[in-house]
């Protein structure tokens, strides 16, 4: 069981993208009352003299929230979302169209369903452009419907919707400012240029959140240790469940030698 689960979730993270990095809010235990990250560090992000080995940057919210439409109902995460997510995270959509800048500018009340979200709402994850899904208690429409790309669990990426940042930040998802966002995903040129891509990161928000030496109120993540983390838990897990089966044929002998 522990080694098909480890399959299982790092198939999903490889599924990720070797070039992505996401940056959290947050460092080591002793950092106290870390930054929130912001707009303005993923803007600094994009800038070339910055980050010469950043090629996009998406910033997102991030919440669980109530949908509905007709008699059906659901509870799934929502995503607040800029144009740039589409090609950083390779997000494709099936049918309509992606949110684009018009939406951000306009606080458009617009949303994207990912295929288990549609499936969930409607019974199918086909010609629901136009229409409306009520995200807790707001009518937003359906302008388009998401590329399904699989996983379960923590990691399933059909059970979402998305909607634009600005929407979001203004009236689904509240902050102690509308500035503030909950996670940065980057995107580097390539594989190779992650470990330069993460120093540059690293430097940005050190200069824009003045913190000390060692003192990082920031976490950055890669695909790869999203991997070393996933198999030290299914390792974990394995050894558990082996010393359960032990444990198991050793009270089953005790059993046996009892009956004997």
């Amino acid at each position: 069981i522990g080694r098909g689960a480890e399959g299982t979730i790092t198939g999903s993270i490889q599924g990720i993208g070797t070039n992505l990095l996401f940056v959290f809010q947050g460092g080591s235990e002793e950092v106290r009352n870390p930054k929130p990250l912001t707009m303005g560090d993923a803007e600094a992000m994009t800038d070339p003299f910055q980050a010469p080995s950043v090629v996009g940057v998406a910033p997102i919210l991030q919440d669980s929230v109530k949908v509905t439409a007709g008699g059906e109902s659901t509870t799934t995460q929502i995503s607040g979302v800029t144009p740039d997510y589409g090609p950083v995270r390779n997000a494709n959509v099936s049918e309509g169209e992606f949110i684009n800048q018009e939406h951000l500018l306009g606080q458009a009340s617009v949303a994207l369903l990912g295929t288990e979200v549609a499936e969930d709402l409607f019974a199918r994850t086909a010609g629901l452009v136009g229409e409306t899904v009520r995200i807790e208690g707001r009518p937003f429409r359906v302008i388009g419907v998401m590329e399904s790309k699989g996983g379960s669990g923590f990691s399933n990426e059909d059970d979402v919707i998305l909607v634009p940042l600005t929407t979001a930040q203004t009236r689904l998802i509240r902050r102690s400012s509308h500035d503030n966002v909950d996670m940065i995903m980057v995107q580097a040129f390539s594989a190779d240029t992650v470990p330069n891509a993460s120093q540059e990161i690293s430097h940005i928000l050190q200069t824009r959140h003045r913190t000390a030496i060692g003192a990082d109120d920031f976490t950055i993540f890669t695909q790869q240790d999203f991997l070393e983390t996933a198999q030290t838990i299914t390792s974990v897990l394995t050894i558990f469940l082996g010393g359960i089966a032990a444990i198991s044929l050793l009270v089953g002998g005790i059993g046996i030698m009892n009956i004997m």
